[in-house]
């Protein structure tokens, strides 16, 4: 009797033991990983729903595109803490095409096919799968997921607290996470470099959806963001585009996952 209640103590010990450990994965807001030697982490951002579009405080700055206001619904993800800088864009893929040269800085000039390439070697070398956010993941982070406090721009109202844009970055990209982040602890997200997104690009209407996503080929990819030489695009709410191959120094990605 006694040897089986030490055995059920035991077994209790060893349960208790990790669901502790399962609690404190699950709680983690942010997850590291490296690869070559270079670490970065990924945001966890719980599954939740918002109103995807311009918003009434960010009408002078919006365009079409981002119009009719829908309610969008999504599942959980991973998303980059910052912008892929160039030092893991090199110890991925062995150089470094960007235009302002400095390892922390967000790697730029790459086009949406060369970030596709950068993804499945980085998949390949980490066993993992990460890719591009959707464009309606983009927004929901950048507005700040379930903490959002509905800013005009990624973590203020004040776009140059949060990010690098025409007015303060001396025409040049800036090193990442410098800059206030926003509720979920995301770093540029308005300003620095504007980011690929994975959708073609594709028209809003009013339909309610789940998890939306540019399917259909079109002319162009989904930009988002705003980048270090614009001061009205930089709304969490602005959809740029552009041809797939296009490159330009203002123009990076972040990862999801």
């Amino acid at each position: 009797m006694l040897e089986q209640t030490i055995k059920q103590l035991a077994n209790f010990k060893i349960l208790f033991i990790i669901g502790f450990f399962v609690c404190i994965c699950s709680c983690s807001t942010t997850k590291t990983y490296t690869v070559n030697g270079v670490s970065f982490e990924m945001i966890n951002v719980k599954g939740g729903s918002f109103n995807m579009g311009a918003a009434d405080n960010q009408s002078s700055e919006s365009h079409d595109v981002d119009y009719p206001v829908h309610h969008v619904t999504l599942d959980g993800f991973q998303i980059g803490k910052t912008e892929v800088t160039q030092k893991l864009w090199t110890a991925v893929m062995g150089y470094n095409p960007s235009v302002f040269i400095d390892e922390d800085k967000p790697v730029e000039n790459v086009s949406w096919t060369d970030c596709i390439m950068f993804i499945q070697k980085l998949n390949d070398i980490t066993n993992c799968n990460f890719r591009l956010p959707t464009d309606a993941e983009w927004e929901f982070a950048a507005r700040g997921g379930r903490k959002s406090k509905h800013y005009k721009y990624a973590g203020s109202d004040d776009l140059n607290e949060v990010a690098w844009n025409i007015n303060n970055s001396d025409k040049t990209s800036h090193k990442v996470a410098t800059k206030s982040p926003n509720e979920l602890g995301i770093y540029d997200m308005s300003g620095n470099v504007w980011e690929w997104c994975d959708d073609w690009f594709y028209e809003f209407d009013k339909k309610a959806t789940r998890n939306p996503v540019g399917r259909t080929p079109s002319k162009y990819k989904i930009d988002r963001g705003g980048g270090w030489n614009r001061l009205p695009r930089c709304i969490t709410s602005y959809r740029g585009r552009d041809v797939i191959d296009y490159r330009d120094s203002n123009l990076g990605f972040r990862l999801a996952r």
